[in-house]
């Protein structure tokens, strides 16, 4: 299966032409550094592109404030990863070895540099994404979560850093470095809690602290208009960053939870043309998310967007958030997709996080073992998360309401799940109690043909049925249809399929009444629609 970037241990190196090095050279700045000399800290923006022109500089470990990994690096060779493109702040800081010359320039000027070669773009994308695959599967993320498996806010936290593809380390509390880590930082016993670096402590920690600290929640001048806001990060949200940078439109995407959406929830995708091996959600929609930065698209996460107004004066829209902040543009796209419904099941929210999910990542996965893991759903997401979780679960059951899966699943998954010996799949039937005090433990199952209930025993329970739209925040401004999914094109009597009832307002994805719920089809919408933002914005 694809991953997200190319393997660094692996990839040839290529490096940048002369004519790169001479390019840069025109818009930054020579800089002499001594042996040393600290040339990014860990935690401070990533403002600047370091070209290394002769001498020598390593990564620093955060947690150990030594050389990270085995390796430095040398003339021709440029420190920094994903979070330059972002503007975000840098997990790893970077010291001289020895006395070194480098170019070094400003963010902006690099990015437009990138953006008119797109060869000296290839290959700095193409390492920097490949950084960020290492770090991920290293040991020596400078995020460092304790309790996990007893506490739902660190498990929360967990599954907001792994969807993102944030570093972390995960470590449990009768680990010994756990206890080495708690007496280092001061906190007696170990205990549930984040660290970042060797020993600065988030209290009460939330996915927004750490998104804030990691620099991942852009701050948004209230002055600011971009030409388009695109309100959610899902493929079809991802991809319309994508085109509005590439038309060069100004353009802000703001997602609540993870960039990917529900998509990102998906642990393998077969059918999305050009990955013939399948691709994880999370994976696919983060390359799209670094082609748009690439590109100059900004993101900010997480974000919910609670309201949308439209100024009198100048036509322009301003989208209040959860916290307050307010953002404008000259148009907006919605492309916020569903959400799966909560199941009227009694104590469903108190077990939400410590045995009943809504997601089936690597992060959820781990807490499968030794255990029945239980699907409701009969869609192709319910489909994929069966699959990827029987390699860990002692066995998986699908509970299905209907009599088939022919309507709802792709043809290729239901051959696979009935031909795996881990799954089985249960027609007619749901999910009516769960049972546990401070985590899940058993469920009881309703078998609708015979009216029997009966038990399974089970520490996870994943629910992955129902599609709400999230339009609540649209404010009464544009036309919804009877299930509260956004009318278009005909149906309000627009030109284009993705304009809605309200000049300026677009819609993409499945939030779009009549769109077809597939990847493919969505990051097509996204990627369509930017053609008319241009025409609106260019009125």
């Amino acid at each position: 299966m694809e991953s997200l970037a190319a393997d660094l241990s692996t990839m040839i190196r290529t490096p940048l032409e002369k004519s790169h090095v001479d390019a840069m050279r025109r818009v930054g700045s020579e800089r002499q550094m001594k042996a040393g000399d600290i040339l990014q800290k860990m935690g401070e923006p990533s403002d600047t592109f370091h070209y290394l022109v002769e001498g020598e500089v390593e990564a620093i470990d955060a947690r150990t404030g030594e050389r990270y990994g085995d390796a430095t690096l040398g003339p021709t060779q440029f420190f920094g990863e994903i979070s330059f493109l972002s503007g975000s702040k840098a997990i790893l800081g970077a010291r001289v070895v020895k006395d070194s010359t480098m170019i070094c320039v400003p963010r902006e000027k690099m990015l437009d540099l990138m953006s008119q070669i797109p060869e000296m773009s290839d290959i700095i994308v193409t390492v920097f994404a490949a950084r960020r695959r290492r770090l991920l599967e290293s040991n020596e993320a400078s995020l460092t979560l304790i309790g996990a498996e007893v506490d739902r806010n660190i498990r929360h936290i967990a599954s907001f850093a792994g969807r993102n593809r944030i570093p972390v380390r995960s470590l449990t509390l009768d680990e010994h470095e756990a206890e080495a880590i708690a007496h280092e930082c001061k906190i007696g016993e170990p205990k549930p809690i984040v660290i970042l670096g060797k020993t600065e402590v988030i209290e009460d920690a939330t996915p927004t602290k750490i998104a804030r600290r990691l620099g991942l929640d852009i701050s948004i001048e209230p002055d600011h208009v971009f030409d388009t806001l695109i309100v959610g990060g899902g493929p079809a949200g991802v991809a319309a960053g994508v085109y509005a940078g590439a038309e060069g439109l100004s353009a802000l995407v703001i997602e609540d939870l993870t960039i990917g959406g529900q998509a990102g929830t998906s642990s393998r995708i077969e059918n999305y043309m050009g990955f013939p091996t399948g691709i994880s959600g999370a994976d696919l929609v983060w390359r799209g998310e670094v082609q748009a930065m690439k590109f100059g698209t900004r993101f900010a996460v997480p974000r919910r967007a609670t309201k949308l107004q439209q100024r009198d004066n100048d036509g322009v829209f301003c989208v209040t958030m959860d916290d307050g902040d307010i953002v404008c543009a000259k148009s907006v796209i919605v492309a916020t997709g569903v959400q799966y419904r909560r199941l009227p099941i009694d104590r469903i929210e108190q077990l939400e996080g410590v045995g009943v999910y809504y997601a089936a990542t690597d992060v959820e996965a781990r807490y499968c073992r030794d255990t029945d893991a239980i699907v409701v759903g009969g869609g192709n997401s319910a489909g994929q998360a069966a699959m990827f979780l029987s390699r860990t679960a002692k066995h998986v059951h699908v509970l299905v309401r209907g009599e088939s899966l022919a309507a709802s699943m792709s043809d290729y998954l239901v051959s696979r799940l009935e031909a795996d010996p881990k799954i089985t799949i249960h027609y007619r039937t749901e999910m009516k109690e769960l049972h546990g005090d401070d985590h899940l433990e058993s469920i009881t199952i309703r078998d609708k043909t015979s009216g029997q209930d009966w038990s399974i025993k089970s520490r996870a329970a994943f629910i992955m049925v129902g599609a709400a739209p999230n339009t609540g925040w649209l404010s009464g401004l544009v036309d919804l249809d009877g299930k509260g999914f956004v009318k278009t094109g005909r149906d309000v009597g627009a030109g284009s399929s993705y304009e809605t009832s309200h000049a300026g307002i677009f819609a993409v994805g499945d939030v779009r009444a009549g769109s077809v719920k597939r990847v493919a089809s969505a990051v097509g919408e996204g990627s369509v629609v930017i053609s008319k933002v241009w025409d609106h914005v260019g009125d």
